[in-house]
């Protein structure tokens, strides 16, 4: 696929996630693209899958550019991005000016890639831990893998608004409106007593250039999830660690606490996990789970791509709890 073509695919992908904006920019990028230039060919090095789920490199230079406007480097693109009105003539120029004049910056920006901490996953954390909590009430010890920023860490300190019923802390750092369809969860008392979350490239958000980072690759039309970004950064009391996921979840899973509910979350992760690591991870927890007893429960929450390989929309929600390996069923968002 050409990069050209990766944009466009990206476009389409933003839309279905209601971002127009995203769809114009990224059809915009298409369209003026040069390969010639230092970041052109940066780009053109890349090999294998370009897309969301490879090296994505669209939402590596949507982000960079959203970077310019977050950190006030670009007057032109400001008075193109939202909260402005729509005028393609100026977001493509403003655009095809950035693209030249901060081409050092991009640069550097393009060789990480996208990078991003989606509060509003933790409504499907906090919907499958109060699940978990009927079966084996606990204190809960957190264990994340692919944590990013921690966000999702701290859901405990988040509440869920359903209909306008609200569950949670009473004075929530974050407060999560999804739209729900069915019964609503169970309202267990939620004690973490410990949590813990590990990351290839774990990021700091109490830090200027993290924070900034995580809140670019947000797409300018969606203000809200800026602001649940900004909010749930403000609450971080773990500090994600370093290393590879598997590696990290054997250690995790070799002394269970005695009265604990062990909770093991994912979000979006996985599924970018090597197929070894998968296949290795999934020995570990089922055998840890054979090993659980009544007073040390394990349980697996995970929230994974559902097939759709454009990295779209479709997420499955599935949950497994220890011993008796139980399959709860959950809901699909």
């Amino acid at each position: 696929m050409t990069l050209r073509a990766a944009f466009e695919d990206q476009a389409v992908s933003c839309e279905r996630l209601d971002s127009p904006f995203m769809g114009h920019l990224l059809r915009i990028l298409s369209k003026n693209w040069q390969s010639d230039t230092k970041l052109g060919k940066a780009m053109a090095a890349y090999t294998g899958d370009i897309g969301p789920v490879g090296h994505s490199l669209p939402l590596r230079i949507a982000g960079e550019l959203h970077a310019l406007v977050l950190t006030g480097q670009s007057d032109a693109l400001i008075a193109a991005y939202p909260p402005n009105a729509f005028d393609h003539n100026a977001l493509s120029i403003a655009v095809s000016h950035a693209l030249v004049a901060h081409e050092g910056f991009m640069l550097e920006w393009t060789q990480s890639p996208p990078q991003t901490n989606e509060v509003r996953r933790s409504a499907a954390l906090i919907a499958g831990a109060q699940v978990a909590l009927e079966h084996f009430q606990r204190p809960i010890v957190l264990s994340e893998l692919g944590a990013s920023a921690g966000l999702n860490l701290m859901w405990d300190h988040y509440a869920l608004d359903i209909s306008g019923q609200i569950t949670g802390p009473q004075t929530p750092a974050v407060t999560l409106s999804p739209e729900w369809t069915g019964p609503r969860p169970p309202s267990n008392s939620i004690i973490i007593a410990e949590r813990a979350g590990v990351d290839l490239n774990p990021m700091n958000p109490r830090l200027a250039p993290d924070l900034l980072r995580l809140t670019a690759y947000l797409w300018a039309d969606q203000p809200h999830r800026l602001t649940l970004t900004k909010a749930a950064a403000a609450t971080i009391n773990v500090e994600v660690e370093k290393g590879d996921a598997i590696d990290w979840l054997e250690t995790r899973l070799a002394n269970p606490r005695t009265g604990h509910l062990h909770l093991i979350q994912n979000t979006v992760a996985w599924q970018y996990f090597p197929n070894s690591s998968q296949a290795r991870g999934l020995e570990l927890i089922e055998q840890a789970g054979a090993r659980a007893t009544v007073e040390t429960p394990l349980a697996w929450l995970s929230m994974e791509n559902d097939g759709d390989a454009t990295g779209g929309v479709g997420a499955a929600l599935t949950l497994r709890l220890w011993p008796g390996d139980i399959p709860p069923t959950l809901r699909s968002c």
